[in-house]
């Protein structure tokens, strides 16, 4: 597969800018591989397709605050941060991103807050946009981190391009986010409600939970026309012995497997034996999945209207079929689908 087959016109006004009113009632296409049939839905009619002692696998990350805005020692110059992740507790050390890159250098010192009372040096360029940077606190960690994160907000992705509200510190997260790491929402997950989660419960589904701290790889442009020739960031990944049994359960009864979202799709697929099980696992996935591409894990999946020439994409008509997806993405343009981190979601279905 070429690039330039992952090429679609996306009008902006497609792109969803907020989350709909309530998670669950955002619009679900349903697509039925065996039959090539298309539904329309709303998601929490997502209840309709699953039965006693099927399984959802949902990424219980949680997404932390992670862009800050400084000013740089004496210029005053307002420099973006972008947290990617601790390197060090003891040191307060943190690799980061800096927008503009070319006005850090090794040595500057960024301050942060109103009364600038948070202070970071920079001591590395790990990229060119990329740095490590010291903290410069005194206090428990619990104490800086909380501090830290107060100075934060939602990593909203750049294609919603507005600042966030306090709407978004709700409704950029899942009901089930656990364990933090993450720098983006596992967006599948975002239009489960506490309400849909129950009537699932009460059916007989199964919930099975593995932890994938998403990155901003997720969003990173290809810039090779050669699939096979790109590579995509490593993330952090847990998948535990209970998790790996209730999925490896409902297989074996030859109920429905769901991955809810791309991320688990890759965790899943990493974490796969070559039985077609379920495996314990933890460590780093740089799992790239493309067409063609046998999966062995979940028999469904939950995904919402990816972006043009994503990675996401890509995964989605892997599972789905190429030419399938295609189609139906041809069919959310014209039928005012909403595409993106708050947008609409897609069912697929082997059967």
């Amino acid at each position: 597969m070429k690039l330039s087959q992952f090429k679609f016109k996306l009008p902006e006004e497609k792109i969803a800018l907020y989350p709909s009113k309530y998670r669950d009632e955002a619009r679900l296409m349903v697509l039925h591989k065996k039959s090539h049939t298309i539904e329309h839905r709303i998601f929490k009619d997502v209840l309709d397709y699953f039965d006693d002692q099927d399984v959802f696998i949902f990424n219980d990350t949680k997404v932390f605050p992670a862009r800050l805005f400084g000013n740089k020692e004496k210029t005053g110059a307002r420099i973006e941060v972008f947290l990617l992740r601790e390197l060090n507790e003891k040191l307060r050390l943190w690799d980061v991103l800096v927008d503009p890159a070319r006005k850090i250098r090794i040595g500057n010192k960024l301050y942060f807050g109103e009364d600038e009372s948070m202070v970071a040096e920079v001591i590395d360029n790990t990229t060119s946009r990329g740095r490590t940077l010291r903290f410069l606190y005194d206090g428990p960690h619990d104490e800086f981190k909380q501090a830290l994160y107060a100075l934060g907000e939602p990593p909203l992705p750049n294609f919603i391009n507005r600042r966030p509200t306090e709407e978004d510190e709700e409704r950029f997260q899942t009901i089930f986010a656990k364990n933090e790491g993450a720098v983006t929402a596992p967006t599948a997950g975002l239009h489960f409600s506490r309400e849909l989660m129950k009537r699932l419960e009460i059916k007989g589904v199964n919930f099975a939970f593995i932890t994938l701290h998403a990155g901003l790889g997720n969003f990173r442009d290809i810039d090779v026309e050669d699939l096979t020739k790109h590579k995509v960031d490593s993330e952090q990944m847990f998948v535990e012995d209970e998790a790996a049994d209730i999925v490896n359960k409902s297989k074996e009864g030859g109920h429905r497997v769901c991955a809810v979202g791309t991320t688990v799709m890759r965790a899943i697929e990493t974490a796969a034996g070559t039985d077609g099980n379920l495996k314990p696992f933890e460590g780093w996935t740089n799992k790239f999945i493309f067409p063609p591409y046998e999966f062995s894990v979940a028999d469904s999946m939950i995904a919402n209207f990816q972006l043009p020439m994503s990675t996401l994409l890509m995964l989605v008509t892997a599972f789905g079929g190429y030419d399938f997806v295609m189609e139906a993405y041809d069919v959310a343009l014209k039928e005012d689908y909403k595409f993106g981190t708050y947008g609409d979601a897609m069912l697929i279905l082997n059967d």
